[in-house]
């Protein structure tokens, strides 16, 4: 259920709220473009930002408009426990397929934190769980001895890694039985070649017929052509990252396509004019633009 190209849904914004009129079209292009699961209010959908009622809203949002056509990941991950829990309670009540539960963020805890943290949303709502440990964003991530722990855990199925690091990602391949999926798009290939099953993408936002393909020939077992796609998508995926902080590029770039509005909430802020034509020329060498 948890392979392929899965897209890390950004949440659009028109005048200080949540679009859902956008966010059902959102959702359409990615049907219609095959994606494999969508990812509602995680990073890259801002959730941060999002107050608790507008976090529900969306995941509900996108669970009545998705249809069952494709598996919904809902983002329920908190650096509260007990906020977790009661995100990942509600997530599948609405009928969310599985839940993406991220480091918690701030306070840093100790490796038997992560674990007990994650044991606890395990233990109290029987749903599957994708861990996603991101230690760039949360101050703290996973030894690959604690993810082993976790998998021991019937409801934790997967885990999206962005650690950057191909030998936590290798030794966590060798040692427990859990679905890797990529956090970072450049990185899907090379975390592929050492047992990855796909990728929780950005740049599927704009491009996720282009990310399917990728992983449809990854999941075939033929990483040879799955590098032509790598190779196209490599350019694009740095862009998207190295610009600046993740959404704030993605959203430039689907004003510039015209698939959805550039509107973040504070802290973050619009890309500047001067690395928004860096983007437009990014876009046009792909072929995204004329």
């Amino acid at each position: 259920m948890f392979t392929g190209a899965m897209v890390a849904l950004v949440t659009p914004f028109q005048q200080g709220k949540v679009d859902f009129r956008t966010l059902d079209e959102l959702i359409d292009f990615q049907l219609e473009n095959g994606i494999d699961a969508i990812v509602p209010v995680g990073t890259t959908g801002e959730s941060p930002t999002l107050s608790h009622e507008e976090h529900k809203k969306v995941i509900e949002r996108v669970i009545r408009a998705v249809r069952g056509k494709v598996p919904v990941i809902a983002g329920a991950g908190s650096n509260s426990t007990a906020e977790a829990i009661e995100l990942t309670e509600f997530s599948k009540k609405i009928g969310a397929d599985a839940t993406l539960q991220v480091d918690p963020y701030y306070n840093k805890p100790t490796q038997e934190g992560f674990y007990q943290h994650f044991k606890a949303i395990a233990q109290e709502v029987d749903l599957p769980i994708v861990l996603y440990d991101v230690p760039g964003r949360c101050g703290a991530g996973m030894t690959p001895d604690t993810v082993v722990r976790l998998a021991e855990l019937e409801n934790i199925v997967a885990i999206k890694d962005a650690t950057g690091k191909m030998d936590h990602v290798s030794e966590i391949a060798t040692r427990c039985d859990l679905t890797i999926l990529s956090g970072d798009d450049s990185l899907t290939l090379p975390i592929a070649s050492v047992g990855g099953k796909g990728v929780i993408s950005v740049v599927a936002n704009i491009v996720p017929a282009d990310v399917k393909a990728m992983t449809d020939l990854i999941l075939q077992g033929d990483l040879v052509s799955a590098r032509q796609w790598h190779n196209k998508l490599f350019c694009l995926c740095r862009s998207l990252l190295s610009l600046a902080t993740n959404p704030i590029p993605i959203k430039a770039a689907m004003q510039i396509l015209e698939l959805g509005p550039e509107e973040l909430r504070l802290p973050m802020m619009p890309l500047e004019e001067s690395k928004k034509a860096i983007l437009e020329e990014v876009l046009k060498d792909y072929g995204l633009l004329e």
